[in-house]
């Protein structure tokens, strides 16, 4: 089977995917780099042990009206594991046997895993967000000051991430009061969970320290139009900014970071690690995050990243 193309539900009715498949699901999904960063990844793992010769990664298009009806094709097809992504990660909670009790905080699962009884759910977001953040920016949750615009499903990952490490203080943003208000039930609700505080976005957090990390998990920047979603001139000097979003490789909110002279990534790192950690609950084994990341870097036409 041709790792590269977009397959439909009908084609998980009438084609057979054999050996060990596995997948990301979305819509749309044309434009996901994950089958290139875990095919290669998988080919590495190959050379050091047979178990993965016949393991291979594949892209769906399923909308949402479809995806009840997808999921136990899915299971009945033996994929072992499945990603999820935008719209699906919040529906599938509903549609599996299982919950880690992170995904559980979070309200959304990223990757499943194929059980006897039908599919366990994990998130992975959170771990991606944060090794991400060491990685690009050299900075660390644990103790640190966030702020963070979103309350998406990306956005509550990372809220809950931030109090499980222990940040200092957590400042929330969103355009729709309402679901900010739903995310910060669920996060005060957690122990630790006193240290955040909802915000306005048109008025944002006065009295910052020095230093902290800004983390945009809003859809602002996906096009050439949108605007910032933060003043990033508010921010002391040491801040960091981080972006959810890589592709563009350069939003609006990164080139207004730079030119303040703030440090600043997107959010390819994240979309790798949390894709290393998807594999290693998959495989049992360890999964080398270079060879997914030179593999993003190439689907997306970007030179290769010097760690």
């Amino acid at each position: 089977m041709n790792t590269e193309f977009t397959y439909s539900l009908e084609d998980l009715g009438t084609l057979e995917f054999e050996g060990t498949p596995l997948a990301v699901i979305g819509h749309p999904i044309h434009h996901s780099v994950s089958p290139a960063m875990h095919n290669a990844a998988i080919a590495k793992m190959r050379l050091s042990n047979s178990r993965f010769n016949d393991w291979a990664y594949y892209r769906f298009d399923i909308a949402p009206e479809d995806f009840a009806e997808a999921i136990p094709l899915f299971f009945k097809h033996n994929f072992l594991g499945l990603n999820l992504t935008i719209p699906h990660k919040v529906q599938a909670m509903d549609l599996i046997s299982g919950v880690s009790p992170d995904g559980e905080r979070m309200g959304a699962v990223n990757t499943l895993v194929w059980g006897e009884h039908g599919y366990d759910g994990f998130n992975t977001d959170g771990y991606g967000l944060k090794n991400a953040l060491k990685a690009d920016l050299g900075v660390s949750i644990k103790d640190s000051t966030v702020i963070l615009l979103g309350s998406g499903g990306a956005a509550r990952a990372a809220a809950v991430q931030c109090i499980l490490d222990g940040c200092k203080k957590l400042y929330i943003g969103n355009r729709s009061v309402e679901r900010l208000d739903q995310l910060m039930e669920v996060v005060q609700a957690m122990p630790g969970g006193e240290c955040a505080e909802a915000f306005a976005l048109a008025e944002p957090p006065i009295d910052l320290p020095e230093c902290g990390i800004l983390v945009n998990a809003t859809s602002l920047g996906l096009k050439e139009s949108d605007p910032a979603p933060f003043n990033v001139a508010t921010l002391p000097a040491g801040w960091v900014v981080y972006d959810m979003i890589y592709n563009p490789d350069a939003t609006r909110l990164l080139q207004a970071a730079r030119a303040r002279g703030l440090r600043a990534a997107n959010g390819l790192s994240m979309l790798v690690h949390q894709g290393v950690r998807s594999l290693e609950i998959w495989s049992h084994a360890e999964v080398d995050a270079h060879t997914m990341m030179r593999a993003a870097c190439h689907a997306l036409d970007l030179p290769p990243r010097i760690d």
